[in-house]
This record gives C-alpha cells, structure tokens and sequence, in this order.
C-alpha cells in the first residue's frame, strides 16, 4: 500500500527556521518581515550547534526511503558558513520592502542548508532544483527588461544542471540499483568512465561555474538588484563546492579544470567596466582554488577548500555589499564613470579594504589563512606548473580584486558624485563581515577546529608562506602603479566585453534561424499540398457536388448511345440548371428508381 511517512531521529530539520522565516516574511509586511529576515538565520545556528554527528532523517514516500539528512562535520560548517552569511545578507537587506525578495532568500538559503545536510541523491536532487528557483528572484527583483532576460538565461543553466543530476543518478540506479542513490565518493566510477559520474560532475560544474560554463554568474549576479549579489555569492556556487568536496575528492581532472579557473578570469576582470562584473569573474578565480584543492584529494587538501570556500562566502559578500551600497547610493556600478566616493562614503570604503586585503590573502586576513593550505599541498604533492599557476592567480586577484575594485571605486579620478554614506543596516552588516575577516585572519584555529580533519595541525603563520605571499603582493601593486604611472595600464571605458556566451548566442540565434527556415518551410510545402491542393480539390467538388453528379450521369448516358438526348448542349442546361436546384421531373424520377433499385437489391443481398 501507498504511504507517506517520516522518521526524524533530530528532530526539525536543519534548514526548518529558515523555511519558517521563508513563510513569515512571505506573509508579513515591512519591518515585522525584515525582523524574520534577521532572526530566522539566528534560530538556525542555535539549532545547527545543538545537532549531533551521525544523526540522520529518513523520509518514505510511496515505499521508497529518502534519507533526507545526514550529519557529518563537513555538513555542519556548512551549515554554520549559510546561516551566518544569511544573517550577515538579512541585515544589509533589511530595508527591502518587496515581500518576494525577502521570502525567496530565505528558501533559498534554506535549500543551500538542505544540499549541504542531504544524506542521499534523491534529497540532493530535489534540493538542488529548489536553489534554482529560489535563487533567480534576486535577479528578477531588479524589474528591468535585462534583468529579466538575465534571470532567465540564469533559469536555463541551473535547471539543465538539475536534470543532469538527475540523468546522471538514473544511469547509475539502473546500472547499480539502490546502491547508486548514496552519496558516496564518484571518483573511481569517473575516472574508470561511467557515463552517470560524468553526467553528475556535469551537474555540479555547472552551479560550480566550471569554464566554459561559468556565463551565468557574471551574467546574473551583474544584473541583481543592489543587495541580490550578497545572497547568490554565499550559496550556489559553495554548495556546488560542497558536493565535489563530498563525491570527487581526488578526480584528477579537478585539478586541470581549477587551474585554469583560476587563470582565465584574470584576463577578463582587468579589462571589465562593470565592477560587480570584476567582482564576479574573481569570484570564479577563487572558486578555481577550491576545485583544485578538492581535486588533489588529500585530507588536508579538503579542508584548504572547505576552509578556503568558508572564508570566500565573508570577504566576497563584504565586496559585494560594498559595490552594492555605493549603486543603491549612486545609481552607478561602472568604474569609468565613478571615483572620489571616499569624501563621502569613508565607512564604505574602509570595508570594502578589509574585503579587498582578505581576498588578496594579505596576512592577517581570512583569506591567508585558507589559501596558503590549498597553494602549499598543491607544491607538497608535485603538481609544479599548477601551484604557477596558483602562484599568478594570487598576483592576479590582488590586482584586479584587491586594487582595481577600492581605486577605481572610491579613489582614482574625483567623479564629483558626494552620494550619502550607507544606510545603517549595510554598514552594520559591512562592519561583522569585516569583524569576522580579521578574526579569523588572526585566530584561524577557531576555523581549523571546524574542519573535517581539523586542518591536520596546519600552521599558516612560519616564515615561508607569510614571506611567498608578501613577495607576490607587492611585486603585483609594483606592477600596478608602474603601469598606471606610464599609462599602460587598461583604462576604465564603457564598453561591453565579449565572453563565451557569444558563441552561445551566435549558436543560439543560428539553430533558431536553422529552425524557422526548415519548420517554416515544411508547414508552408505541407500546406501548399494539403490545404491548397487534395483539401481545396475535395471542398471545390463538395460545393458542386450535385452539378458533378448530374455530368457523371449524363456521361453514362452518352456512353450508352443516348448522345441525342444528352447532348453537350443537353449537358450544359442540365448542369446550369442543378447549380440552381432545378430538375426534369423525368431526369429526377429517373434517379429516384435507381436509388430505390440499388435499395432492393442491398436488401435482397443482405
């Protein structure tokens, strides 16, 4: 028999008090929603610390058994890393007065808390499809034209990652039976090639911006309204790295694909206008580090990314909430076109450096803290030309992160804009963002102790990392004021700068054009034969159906000799005259005897 029911060994789920904030902030209005925007995510973490590891949920839904929760310690940093960054987001977002935006980040966080807590395939597909639809109401929000087609081009990405996900875990299960709905390691089942872990790691590319199939975020993120970047920096991508931390540590190929993440927006970042654009494609160089870290697969790699992915969600979403304050200020987000904000928005600009410092992994900040592990076993286990790689990478979001976003923003030319400073609630949120990047610069232990394997007794403060890291900071701002200095450095111009979703479009827009030339032309040959021709023929006899009849009639009377009698002239008056309904009383008794012969004979036959 069909039946639905739970079995909860925790309790409430992890992800209730934001479900349930979700709900209240949907229904509520003005401040009493922003108030559950806020103490939704505290109720969460209280609820998170009390959970036990080893705890599981089950769910059976009509015989099958959905293990909806499973606690293990990467699930709970996780899930502190979400409910701390939707606290920090629902404070910077807590003059929003659209009932949409408020209700939907908090499901979407929500389901972030869900992905990282799902204990099994079915409760990771059906959460990952929920941060999709959760996520593109911050697009949305904006109300614009571009914002809209944005979040759907947005839609188009992360619904095709759910239903690779899901393609990739019906192989297996039917290759595998229940044994493939685990979360288990995929590593050995890729490399050795099943088609269902290629389709799955796929999946978790995508929402992990892999290249090639990174257009969404700077595409989206570009597009959202001031405080939406601050909420889609903190969940997507870093359940995305979550999962490859849970089903591929140690896939080879990781390490390639996060290698060259970690170079290739390099390039694009020191030429973009658009600075939550930068901010994006350094957000994807980040995320590179993480996938490379995963991908060599040694304990105290995973937590470098894990560790590394915690302290990204804090400094990203506190340059976020920067460049975010300065367009709900300003109205503007392109460098060519701001400068001189620092007369009137000191608070914002001292975050922003906070944020910038972290990100660049200056010593002291949360950054250093988490990259060095990732750039140290990448040298430790031999990968030479990838920990070059890393190496430049680090040269290169100093530059264009850590410089390029405080100058261009706050200093370089003076714009003449004297905006206000940021309302109360963003600098607030600003203030614990930049708290939390400095004590964890300084006391990374407390973080260390969160980790997995607690971060194997890892020190980042000896000689040679600090040391490395100072050399590349300041051979990177040497190079940066060289070049601003001799005028080579790429100035800030509106201008629009072509990524890989122009081939999309182009690809796109030529398999719309190939489709209306052939499905157009096939309607238009189809009726041409159908409509025109046999169906226009059939109608045309229909019409003058009586008219016909009465020239087969005559026809067969003249094939028997009658010419005299129907004659062509006879024939012309009889037709002329059955178009006007008009009979010999000889020629309509005529047919009456043969319908009533054709009648007895049907009846003696029969």
């Amino acid at each position: 028999m069909n039946e639905l029911v739970s079995t909860y060994e925790l309790g409430a789920h992890p992800a209730t008090a934001l479900l349930l904030g979700g709900l209240a902030a949907a229904v509520l209005r003005g401040r009493f929603a922003s108030v559950a925007l806020v103490l939704s995510p505290i109720f969460g973490l209280f609820h998170i610390y009390g959970l036990e590891l080893g705890g599981i949920s089950t769910l059976h839904v009509f015989g099958y058994e959905i293990l909806g929760v499973s606690v293990d310690q990467q699930a709970k940093i996780f899930g502190y890393l979400f409910h701390i960054a939707a606290l920090v987001a629902g404070i910077y977002s807590f003059h929003l007065r659209d009932p949409w935006q408020v209700s939907m980040a908090l499901f979407y966080a929500a389901t972030a808390v869900g992905v990282a807590f799902a204990g099994d395939m079915l409760a990771l597909f059906l959460w990952w499809e929920g941060l999709a639809i959760t996520s593109v109401f911050q697009i949305w929000g904006n109300k614009t034209k571009t914002a809209e087609d944005a979040g759907f081009r947005y839609l188009f990405f992360h619904v095709s990652s759910g239903l690779l996900l899901l393609a990739g875990v019906l192989i297996r299960y039917h290759g595998e039976g229940a044994s493939a709905l685990t979360l288990d390691s995929l590593t050995v089942a890729l490399e050795s090639g099943d088609s269902g872990a290629m389709l799955i790691l796929l999946a978790i590319g995508i929402k992990a911006a892999f290249p090639g199939l990174h257009v969404w975020l700077k595409d989206g993120y570009a597009e959202a309204t001031p405080t939406g970047p601050v909420w889609l920096c903190a969940f997507t991508t870093k359940c995305a790295v979550c999962m490859l931390a849970r089903l591929f540590p140690g896939a080879e190929i990781l390490i390639t694909v996060g290698g060259v993440m970690a170079m290739f927006p390099i390039f694009y970042a020191v030429i973009e206008n658009d600075l939550r654009r930068v901010l994006c494609y350094s957000k994807i160089n980040q995320i590179g580090f993480m996938v490379v870290g995963i991908g060599i697969g040694t304990e105290l790699a995973i937590d470098g990314a894990i560790a590394h992915a915690f302290t990204h969600v804090l400094y990203k979403g506190l340059l976020f909430m920067s460049m975010g304050a300065v367009l709900f200020r300003t109205g503007e987000i392109r460098g060519s076109h701001l400068g001189g904000l620092y007369k009137s928005m000191p608070w914002t600009t001292g975050f922003c450096i906070v944020g910038a410092a972290s990100i660049s992994a200056f010593p002291l900040f949360s950054g250093f803290v988490s990259k060095s592990i990732i750039i140290t076993e990448t040298a430790r286990n031999g990968h030479s030309l990838v920990w070059l790689c890393l190496l430049f990478a680090s040269a290169g979001v100093f530059h264009h992160a850590g410089i390029k976003i405080p100058f261009f923003a706050f200093f370089a030319h003076d714009s003449g804009k004297r905006p206000k400073e940021a309302p109360l609630n963003m600098l607030i949120a600003m203030g614990i963002a930049s708290f939390l990047c400095i004590f964890l610069g300084c006391n990374p232990q407390w973080l260390y102790d969160l980790l997995p394997n607690g971060a194997m007794g890892y020190h980042p403060y000896d000689a040679t990392h600090v040391i490395t890291q100072l050399e590349i900071l300041l051979f990177s701002a040497l190079a940066f004021t060289l070049l601003n200095l001799w005028g080579k450095y790429p100035p800030e111009l509106p201008s629009v700068n072509l990524d890989i979703d122009w081939i999309y479009r182009k690809v796109g827009r030529g398999f719309l054009g190939f489709g209306a030339y052939f499905w157009n032309g096939l309607n238009d040959l189809s009726h041409a034969i159908f409509v025109d021709g046999i169906t226009h023929r059939v109608c045309t006899f229909a019409k003058s159906g009586q008219v016909h009849t009465v020239g087969l009639i005559s026809s067969v009377f003249d094939s028997f000799g009658f010419s005299n009698a129907t004659g062509s002239k006879s024939r012309q008056i009889l037709k002329r005259r059955a178009r006007l309904g008009l009979y010999p009383i000889g020629f309509t008794a005529l047919l009456a005897l043969l319908l009533l012969l054709a009648f007895l004979f049907a009846s003696a036959k029969g």
